[in-house]
């Protein structure tokens, strides 16, 4: 054997025995190293500030459900955004014009719708209005149906013409709440001032729904 064979076995034996040996040293270390064990309950429970990480926590749960409504409240807002608002309902505490009166503290007696139509037309016939009668006779069973105790309990309109309030029929009469010729004496100056004639006031309400 030659002195450079003998160099090339030799180098090849160190490599071969030295790359062993290191390899059985690797091992054994690993085999003495003590394991970490994984972190229990307990101690993660002190990471994260004593509490169980795992448990419910139902005050982030409510937290997170607000959150969720205040999301669709304003998706719902945002989707209502275009629409055109509603009219406010508006329901008055007090009749417009007038007090009224209590039904139950009516005067008594009962109505004579008949006898008052008769006593109309002798009261329009001498106030020089015959030809007028048609106009008043629909004006007023429109209004009241005649009737001296008529009331509207909304606007507080009362008697045969619905004078609004009831109590400016006291210039024709202080009966004025029983007397159905005071009513219709009223009712007939109120539409001379201000229509001119029965038939004056009937266009009128049936142009606006009042007189």
């Amino acid at each position: 054997m030659n002195a450079r064979r003998a160099v090339i076995i030799g180098a090849a034996i160190v490599v071969v025995v030295g790359g062993g040996g290191f390899t059985v040293h690797t091992a054994i270390q690993n085999a003495s190293a003590t394991s970490e064990s994984a972190l229990s309950v307990d101690e993660l429970a002190r990471v994260f500030g004593g509490g169980d990480p795992f448990a419910p926590d139902p005050k982030n749960d409510v937290l997170k459900a607000q959150a969720a409504q205040a999301a669709k409240e304003d998706q719902l807002k945002a989707a209502r955004g275009d629409r055109d608002k509603l009219d406010p309902i508006v329901i008055p505490k007090k009749a417009p014009g007038g007090g009224g009166f209590d039904p139950k503290a009516f005067p008594p007696g009962s109505a004579n719708p008949t006898g008052n139509k008769a006593l109309g037309k002798q009261m329009l016939d001498a106030m020089g209005w015959g030809d007028q009668w048609g106009c008043l006779e629909k004006l007023w069973m429109k209004e009241s149906g005649w009737n001296e105790r008529a009331m509207n309990r909304y606007s507080g309109a009362y008697g045969i013409p619905q004078s609004l309030p009831g109590s400016k029929m006291a210039s024709a009469g202080g009966d004025w709440q029983t007397n159905p010729a005071t009513q219709i004496q009223w009712g007939l100056n109120y539409i001379k001032g201000r229509y001119g004639t029965p038939c004056g006031a009937w266009g009128h309400s049936q142009a606006t729904g009042w007189y």
